[in-house]
């Protein structure tokens, strides 16, 4: 028995970083990238390294270059992480897991440190196949927090809800952070919007800005929880441009949608410091008439455009300056 399973990459919409302090967001999964994970029986429970995990190099240049694309860790950690929360979480829940091992082994194609949920990806997969090899059933909202447990509990990756959750539900959900709720459920009031349909969207990336979201989301979190008053107000209007963006697809106002979507950046960059070559990346897409905004914390940008001419108007000026553009393949569930 072979069981392969995947997760997609995330790109936040809207409302971004408000998830993380009951907020609300849009976000979607699409399938240009993907991690995948291949497990099967074995006589002891082996984890294989993957090219992020190498250890020899043919020379000082080639470990400078891995070291720039992937940092200092690898994925071997995150699988490690996953599986010991796994085992954690049915032991909590009385699941009888099979003593029986496997050697498991994670690839993926995402890019790096980008704001793609990349990290998060690798664990989704890992958990669906660990849940399909143990026959564990966990929903998808379960599972989202499960997921995040692992990367703020075991790995020390900062962060909230949304990328999980749109990785679980695996579709562009709307999520909604509400504080009552969430106290009282542990989770979001969480919507899969099957029907909707989306303006033109593009994502756009540069490896060289790759910068942990940790960064950006301790700050704020330590902000947040000093009660910092503009941290608080900028919350509640990310939360209410998810609002506005919903009702503009819903209605098809694409200039409305646009609009919210430069908000959501413009306000980020006035309550966080934002470096010159990112803000540079989003104002040149800007400058072609697209929208942009972060799709997570920094090296990749989302925005809408309005047709393919300023489709072509938009790659070439970001190819130009070697900035990939991509035109997301939005999951459907």
């Amino acid at each position: 028995m072979i069981i392969k399973t995947f997760a997609y990459p995330r790109a936040a919409l809207i409302g971004n970083p408000s998830d993380g302090y009951f907020g609300k967001t849009m976000a979607f999964t699409f399938s240009n990238f993907q991690a995948d994970i291949t497990l099967y029986p074995s006589v002891e429970l082996e984890v294989l390294p993957s090219r992020r995990d190498k250890t020899r190099f043919s020379d000082p240049a080639e470990l400078m270059s891995e070291i720039k694309a992937f940092g200092y860790y690898g994925g071997i950690r995150i699988i490690k992480a996953t599986l010991k929360r796994f085992f954690d979480y049915c032991k909590e829940q009385r699941i009888e897991c099979l003593k029986a091992n496997f050697t498991i082994r994670y690839h993926t194609s995402i890019p790096p440190h980008l704001g793609l949920a990349g990290s998060s990806a690798i664990i989704t997969a890992c958990m669906r196949a660990l849940m399909n090899y143990y026959s564990v059933s966990i929903s998808p909202a379960e599972l989202a927090n499960i997921v995040l447990s692992i990367e703020r509990e075991e790995l020390g990756i900062g962060g909230g809800l949304q990328d999980r959750v749109a990785q679980s539900y695996q579709s562009l959900v709307f999520m909604d952070f509400d504080r009552e709720h969430m106290e009282k459920h542990g989770y979001g009031r969480y919507e899969v919007l099957k029907d909707f349909k989306l303006p033109p969207l593009y994502i756009a990336y540069r490896n060289d800005l790759a910068e942990g979201s940790e960064i950006t989301h301790n700050n704020l979190r330590y902000r947040w929880e000093q009660g910092d008053p503009e941290v608080h107000a900028a919350m509640a209007e990310w939360a209410g441009l998810t609002e506005e963006f919903r009702g503009a697809i819903e209605t098809g106002d694409e200039r409305a949608a646009s609009e919210c979507i430069n908000r959501n950046f413009d306000l980020r960059k006035e309550i966080c410091n934002i470096s010159s070559a990112n803000e540079h990346m989003v104002l040149l897409a800007r400058s072609t008439g697209a929208s942009a905004k972060f799709t997570g914390s920094g090296g990749a940008i989302i925005g809408t455009y309005r047709d393919n001419s300023m489709f072509a108007r938009l790659s070439a000026a970001l190819a130009a300056e070697n900035i990939k553009v991509i035109q997301p393949e939005v999951c459907n569930g």
